[in-house]
């Protein structure tokens, strides 16, 4: 079942359109990845899925009911993780948590039992009466995500949960995120890392100027590049051109280029030995060509041109 329907997502800012026609689903037991660059529409899409900006065109469906016909139902079923912390730093971490937890609707005992619940799954139960200012950036993610588990929400919005701290507190994160997956909620995460998303989200969309350019699994999204395999050549490429090299753009796409480096992508279903054979004899110095598998940093070039961090 899908929690979460975006259908035909539009908003402006003025003569800027920030999200077009943007549709996805995020389904139970689903962690769906919603890529792209800075100022790609990934926070705005992300502001309309819970209710912060109203689209100009377009529907949010949560647990198939129209998110603005029921806000208050809404927002019952979902919970938000937003990319800034939104903590107390003055208040302790339980203090923080059954705060949130009465603003979500829970009655005082029930807040309080919550949030030593939420303090156990986090590992934070030792820390609980310290104030948030003395707590490491890990730790006020986490508790940050605390925050937002308090109703036990079966749709999780979570708008890079991880940025700026050190891969051990990411470790730890994305373990609870999958954990919390697994139990059958709803997740639509965004993020910068690559490495999160290929090992975390069973679908990804990539997103760009507004616009949805692509979605599927990973297995999918490589398809894209002509299956499982790229061409990385190594040498003095700076004044190459590949437009101009005898039957190049009926054999190879590129992907990416540089003065010291071209990716490229067969196109059809073709030998890879017979492939490096013709890189070899192109007409220019190759000092090494290594095959690898896509990336979802390829599959973003090819759609965008772009690195997927600018």
């Amino acid at each position: 079942m899908a929690l979460l329907k975006a259908r035909e997502l539009l908003k402006r800012f003025g003569e800027i359109c920030a999200v077009n026609q943007v549709s996805f689903e995020v389904r139970e037991g689903e962690i769906y990845g919603l890529l792209g660059p800075n100022g790609a529409g990934k926070t705005t899409t992300i502001s309309m899925t819970c209710g912060l900006l109203k689209p100009d065109a377009g529907e949010v469906l949560v647990a198939g009911k129209n998110f603005w016909s029921d806000p208050q139902g809404a927002r019952r079923i979902l919970g938000v993780v937003p990319q800034e912390v939104a903590l107390y730093d003055e208040l302790t971490g339980r203090e923080n948590l059954e705060f949130w937890g009465r603003l979500a609707g829970l009655a005082p005992k029930e807040s309080r039992q919550r949030a030593t619940e939420v303090l156990e799954a986090l590992s934070l139960a030792d820390r609980a009466q310290d104030p948030v200012k003395t707590y490491s950036g890990g730790m006020k993610r986490r508790i940050n995500l605390g925050c937002a588990l308090l109703h036990r929400p079966r749709l999780l919005l979570l708008d890079e949960p991880t940025v700026g701290i050190d891969p051990q507190a990411r470790m730890n994160i994305l373990e609870f995120v999958r954990g919390l997956a697994t139990s059958g909620t709803a997740i639509l995460y965004t993020t910068h890392y690559l490495e999160e998303a290929e090992t975390l989200c069973q679908r990804i969309g990539i997103i760009d100027h507004g616009r949805l350019l692509a979605e599927g699994t990973l297995t999918e999204l490589q398809r894209r590049l002509g299956g499982d395999q790229l061409f990385v050549l190594e040498g003095d490429l700076q004044n190459a051109t590949p437009e101009q090299w005898p039957d190049f753009l009926e054999r190879f796409r590129v992907i990416q280029k540089s003065e010291h480096q071209l990716v490229a992508a067969a196109i059809g279903e073709r030998d890879p030995a017979a492939c490096l054979k013709q890189l070899l004899a192109l007409p220019v110095r190759v000092e090494n060509v290594t095959l690898k598998r896509p990336s979802l940093n390829d599959v973003f070039l090819q759609l965008t041109g772009r690195q997927l961090r600018e």
